[in-house]
């Protein structure tokens, strides 16, 4: 039986409807591949706070958990690990988004989302948004 692991994503969209994804960074697993903002829930963490707390790092935004919808969300078994991965929408925040950890930001339209290859988790979820933008 593998791990259940538990992590949040987000997909900011912009007053064009457009929706940032970011290029996981070399030396990490799936380095190249195109992911939507987030990352782990630790221990005894909500999953919007976990979120909060990772556009804080990882873009520095600040974002309130009223702006966060719950959406849809992926459940993939990875060979070591079963991922489970709760998507968010959000449409307003505070700061300008900067990448701190990934090697490239693309504010992107849902239509041209699937041109990016992306984990096998975050794939299916780019239907949902192509069908709700």
């Amino acid at each position: 039986m593998l791990p259940t692991v538990l992590v949040v994503a987000v997909a900011l969209i912009d007053v064009d409807g457009r929706v940032l994804i970011a290029k996981r960074p070399q030396g990490k697993a799936l380095a190249g591949l195109w992911e939507f903002p987030g990352g782990k829930v630790e221990p005894g963490e909500r999953p919007e706070a976990a979120l909060i707390r990772e556009l804080r790092e990882e873009l520095g935004i600040e974002v309130s958990e009223t702006c966060l919808a719950p959406f849809v969300f992926a459940s993939h078994a990875y060979e070591t690990f079963h991922l489970l991965m709760p998507l968010y929408l959000c449409r307003r925040w505070d700061g300008v988004v900067v990448s701190h950890e990934h090697d490239a930001l693309a504010w992107v339209k849902p239509s041209q989302l699937s041109d990016y290859p992306m984990p096998p988790a975050d794939e299916p979820l780019v239907a949902w948004l192509r069908d709700l933008l």
